[in-house]
């Protein structure tokens, strides 16, 4: 099963983008979406692929693969079921910071302000949880990701209490709710190097997760050098989830539970569940935003409330299903 995963996964991946550039409020055909790739021109079908659906697709790849890929090194890293990335107070701080853009006004005067803003946000948090833990061991980098989370949390609510008008009320909870909606190169540019980098920093712990699945005491006699790890596991989470945050909005569930669906096909190796759990999370959020296109109850139901609403139950039942397997 191990061997067929990689490629199984990356077959799913490829059929959901194919069918992302396909869906949305006008449907096209295949024949018109590879023409548009092939042969970008200014006709309608060519400016919906080039302009709208493709950057929306490459971020979607790009967002739930970092999720996932960070979902996974910080359950390993932290040895906790239940670490994601928004426990280290990254995405809190990014949505502080993006909130801070659209309650100043900031990004009714420039476009790229709300994700610069968030990214922003995303450094100075993680930054701030790794200061209060640098003393510490995994407990306190948990504690001080909690705390700055909170701080954060508190932060937004307080801009929504005090929000100048209704409208910069909506615009907030707009954003917080996580969209891909008109979203253009421009957030490309700017999200996908940082995203990048961060997937590097967080893959070259692979190996160091393997030890330290014996415990820090074990790894470090086997010559990992745990603080090390610990400060590539969070820079990297800083730079990756940070940027996908900062365009994307709060997206929650999928650093949680794509580690879980591929953890139980590699057999419960950290170092091998990382890519699997990158291309599961890529897989989550492409087909969740083919279902914001296509599932009409009015608005368009923004992408972080549909992955919540699934993932929820989602994981409820497979912690009732590892319970019912625990001896």
């Amino acid at each position: 099963m191990t061997r067929w995963l990689i490629p199984a996964l990356l077959l799913v991946l490829i059929l959901a983008s194919g069918a992302s550039l396909l869906a949305g409020t006008l449907w096209l055909r295949p024949a018109e979406v590879l023409a548009a790739l092939t042969h970008p021109g200014p006709d309608l079908a060519g400016l919906i692929v080039t302009e709208i659906r493709l950057p929306r697709l490459i971020l979607a790849v790009l967002i739930g693969a970092i999720l996932g890929l960070s979902g996974a090194v910080l359950q390993g890293l932290l040895r906790n079921p239940l670490a994601e990335p928004g426990l280290l107070g990254v995405s809190a701080g990014a949505s502080l910071g993006a909130v801070i853009a659209i309650y100043y006004g900031f990004a009714a005067s420039f476009t790229l302000a709300t994700p610069l803003f968030g990214l922003v946000g995303g450094f100075v948090t993680a930054g701030l949880a790794l200061l209060l833990a640098r003393s510490g061991g995994t407990l306190a980098l948990i504690l001080a990701g909690a705390a700055v989370s909170s701080m954060a949390g508190a932060g937004v609510s307080l801009a929504l209490n005090l929000a100048p008008n209704p409208y910069a009320a909506y615009e907030i909870m707009t954003w917080l709710m996580g969209s891909l909606a008109d979203r253009s190169w421009d957030h490309v540019r700017l999200a996908a190097p940082l995203i990048l980098v961060g997937g590097l920093l967080l893959a070259m712990t692979g190996r160091a997760l393997d030890a330290l699945a014996l415990g820090e005491t074990q790894a470090e006699s086997l010559g990992i050098h745990v603080g090390r790890i610990r400060l590539l596991a969070l820079l990297g989470t800083a730079m990756g989830v940070g940027a996908a945050t900062a365009v994307a909005g709060a997206i929650g569930f999928v650093g949680l539970v794509a580690p879980h669906v591929v953890r139980p096909l590699v057999g419960h190796r950290p170092s091998a569940t990382l890519l699997p759990a990158a291309l599961a999370g890529a897989i989550l959020v492409v087909t969740a935003d083919i279902a914001t296109r296509i599932i009409r109850f009015g608005p368009e139901t923004k992408l972080g409330v549909l992955i919540s609403v699934v993932g929820a139950p989602f994981f409820l039942w497979l912690v009732l299903h590892v319970r019912t397997r625990a001896p």
